[in-house]
């Protein structure tokens, strides 16, 4: 793994919430997009080097939008940059961590992902991400 990607935050409206992080970030969300295969809505924030990504459900058979009837709005995964995401799934599946899918997925700005099983990393979701080249 090669740093913190990016902290993904669930949210119910990302409208809303928009405007509430770019007045604490001194900023507007530099991309916002629709990822179809994980039926969200997001938007990126740049903090330095770092990024923060509002998610909003588009259906209610999302995973966000499920995460939301059971929880506050709040911090929902980190996400970390990986160079080869195929080579570190098969890594971590040998150490006994489950995947949330078995075969990466086009997410948002531009990454290939996967998660992790809360369940096998005490409770926190964890999202690997790499750049499409």
């Amino acid at each position: 793994m090669k740093k913190i990607e990016h902290i993904g935050i669930a949210v119910s409206d990302i409208e809303k919430s928009n405007l509430i992080f770019s007045k604490i970030f001194g900023g507007n969300c530099y991309k916002s997009e629709v990822v179809e295969s994980e039926g969200v809505l997001t938007s990126f924030f740049q903090i330095g080097e770092n990024k923060i990504e509002l998610v909003s459900s588009t259906n209610d058979r999302s995973a966000i939008h499920k995460y939301l009837q059971k929880n506050k709005e709040g911090i929902h995964h980190i996400a970390f940059a990986v160079e080869d995401i195929f080579s570190e799934m098969g890594r971590l599946k040998k150490e006994g961590i489950r995947l949330l899918n078995e075969n990466p997925k086009r997410g948002a700005d531009n990454k290939l992902i996967c998660f992790l099983h809360p369940k096998d990393t005490n409770g926190v979701l964890i999202e690997l991400c790499q750049e499409i080249k």
